[in-house]
């Protein structure tokens, strides 16, 4: 009979299994299929993954419900079966491990953005984890393994719901870059300070990169936590041939790496990604020749982890000129000018100042516009705004860019002067002239709590930057969104997170926005000003489009019916201004400021939208400088 599991590493170090979805795959399995629902329909499979650890001689297996979640069975249609895929993984595990070996629970990451970073509150995670982990404990493992986690709160409400779930020990596993620090930045003295402070068994790294990283980053949490230590690395980098993913890390190599992290303070090991059980044999036999190094005292060293402190932000009225106007409440006025295709600006440049010499105080940059070749929207708003002197709101997606790559093109956008950005997710390309394969690591309301970090000279990781940006953080509004309800909520998201400024979709509902706006008061509470998008239309055909074709927009039946009797020319023209000037009239006193766009690069529609207001032009200059722009 096994004896506990905490007992047993008090005595000796256990050789964990390795890779369960690389055996499953090396078996057929495509990428593509659910591999925690073979726990049902391929029970004998995944048992004989098992077995071949076992006899390799892995002492812990691994229950196959790494992504055994709600939230990750949802991808499948599976969401409904998550008690039952667990508890049979759980005990697939424990049939093959029997009465002498060790069974750990598998739970990895949710596949979401938990909060500051995602719409995912902590509770709801929490509660996620807790469904997995009750149904493991019923299954009969000895343990709980968390692994694969990116982000250290995830991890923490991972931790705390198995504490509520089960009183099984508790081991776990963040995953990390080269440089040690996890994908968004966390540094391993910081999250093995936190995590032994939040009271883990057991505090480790697997996956994501080879031996030699995860033992630089081993030896860095043993200076910082007295804790027993754990270790599985993937079995290299892996490389591509012919398709598929080759890990290169022979069993010699990562057996003789389980020497050093058992001499760091491992007193758990195995691998992930690529490991095999001939690389588990050989980590075995290493294992069994090493004796535990003796214990030694350790200094209080658990508070070497430096705790960062942000810094004040910047008041919001000196971030930007847009921002001092918007404080009081002066009304700008923002025009839309889109990147170009191609690499040639010269008509966009000579826009913006025409803009400028016509009394516009802005002008908003659209991020991906189109999907095709376009000049990238932060070169353009930079090139604007070094070479037209007019002040720029930076649209920027969070769509297909990572943590590190959002901080960096943010960082990098704050040293070329770029002070306004409006944080969007942005919608799946309708247009794009190549196959997409999107990503978003995190949602707009993560992008928000990046530019706030920023903010307060912090990185996504919480680790302090030695300086500080003061970017006016804005977000989008959906005044006619189909779900109202979720479309506030996650506004008030937004507005914890840091947003400054919320910018509509164009409007051509008057009442709707109205009422709208009326409910989103207890929201912005007079800290929030809110600007409103107008669309001129140019056509019917064109207003067909934008209530059909434009994501999160809606014309009314009475506003298509003006546009259809108007029909095309320039008599279509003047009605689409007409109906923007006269939205802008009827909103005025509701909103505190207004971005018109302007259609098909008609700069001069945009400027006459505008003159409704009685606004002077504090710029005058030659008209000839933005005449070819304004009539393009």
């Amino acid at each position: 009979m096994r004896e506990p599991f905490l007992d047993r590493l008090e005595k000796r170090t256990l050789v964990c299994d390795g890779a369960m979805g690389t055996m499953l795959y090396s078996k057929g399995i495509s990428l593509n299929r659910c591999y925690d629902e073979l726990n049902l329909t391929n029970p004998q499979m995944v048992k004989d993954v098992h077995l071949a650890y076992l006899k390799a001689g892995a002492e812990v297996l691994e229950t196959n419900t790494f992504g055994a979640t709600r939230t990750r069975l949802a991808n499948f249609d599976l969401a409904d079966k998550v008690r039952e895929i667990n508890l049979a993984g759980a005990r697939l595990a424990r049939e093959a491990a029997g009465d002498d070996l060790y069974v750990a629970g598998a739970v990895g990451p949710l596949g979401v953005r938990l909060e500051p970073l995602g719409p995912t509150s902590l509770d709801e995670a929490r509660e996620l984890f807790r469904e997995q982990i009750a149904a493991l404990a019923e299954g009969g493992v000895d343990l709980i393994l968390i692994e694969t986690m990116v982000d250290l709160n995830e991890a923490h409400q991972a931790l705390l719901a198995a504490r509520e779930a089960s009183t099984l020990p508790v081991v776990v596993q963040m995953t990390i870059q080269d440089d040690g620090s996890t994908p968004i930045g966390t540094q391993p003295e910081e999250f093995a300070r936190q995590l032994d402070e939040w009271g883990a068994d057991l505090i480790g790294l697997n996956c994501s990169v080879g031996p030699a990283a995860i033992l630089e980053a081993l030896e860095r949490m043993a200076q910082v936590t007295p804790r027993k230590l754990s270790a599985q690395p993937n079995a290299g980098i892996p490389r591509t041939v012919d398709g598929r993913s080759i890990y290169l890390c022979s069993p010699e190599y990562m057996a003789s790496h389980a020497r050093r992290f058992i001499q760091t303070g491992a007193r758990l090991v195995g691998g992930c990604c690529g490991t095999t059980p001939e690389h588990i044999r050989a980590i075995k036999a290493a294992v069994r020749a090493l004796a535990l190094p003796p214990k030694q005292a350790k200094a209080a060293v658990g508070v070497a982890g430096r705790q960062a402190r942000p810094l004040e932000p910047m008041p919001v009225e000196k971030r930007s000129r847009l921002a001092e106007k918007l404080t009081r409440g002066e009304f700008p006025v923002l025009a839309e000018i889109v990147p170009p295709k191609g690499s040639n600006a010269t008509k966009e440049i000579e826009g913006a100042r025409y803009l400028l010499a016509e009394g516009v105080d802005a002008v908003n940059i659209p991020d991906g516009s189109g999907a095709s070749a376009r000049m990238s929207a932060l070169t353009m708003a930079a090139l604007i705004q070094q070479q037209a002197g007019i002040e720029v709101l930076l649209h920027y997606s969070s769509r297909d860019r990572n943590v590190l790559t959002i901080q960096s093109d943010l960082l990098g956008a704050y040293a070329l002067g770029l002070r306004n950005i409006l944080a969007l997710t942005r919608d799946r390309a309708q247009f794009s002239t190549i196959p997409e394969t999107s990503f978003f690591d995190v949602d707009s309301i993560g992008l928000v709590n990046i530019l706030h970090h920023l903010n307060c000279g912090l990185d996504a990781g919480g680790n302090p930057l030695g300086t500080q940006t003061g970017f006016l953080v804005a977000v989008g509004l959906n005044p006619t969104a189909v779900n109202p309800d979720e479309e506030i909520h996650r506004f008030e998201y937004k507005v914890e997170a840091g947003a400054n400024l919320a910018v509509t979709q164009p409007v051509f509902d008057v009442a709707q926005v109205r009422g709208f706006l009326e409910r989103i008061k207890p929201v912005v509470d007079g800290r929030i000003p809110v600007v409103a998008g107008i669309w001129p239309l140019t056509s019917y055909r064109n207003a067909e489009f934008v209530n059909n074709e434009v994501p999160g927009v809606s014309v009314p039946p009475a506003v298509m019916e003006r546009m259809r009797k108007a029909d095309t020319g320039e008599r279509a023209r003047a009605e689409g201004v007409k109906i923007a000037q006269e939205t802008l009239l009827a909103i005025r006193d509701l909103v505190q400021g207004v971005q018109i766009t302007a259609p098909f690069g008609r700069y001069a529609m945009a400027v006459e939208v505008a003159q409704v207001l009685g606004k002077p032009a504090p710029n005058p200059q030659p008209a000839a400088q933005g005449s070819s722009a304004a009539e393009a």
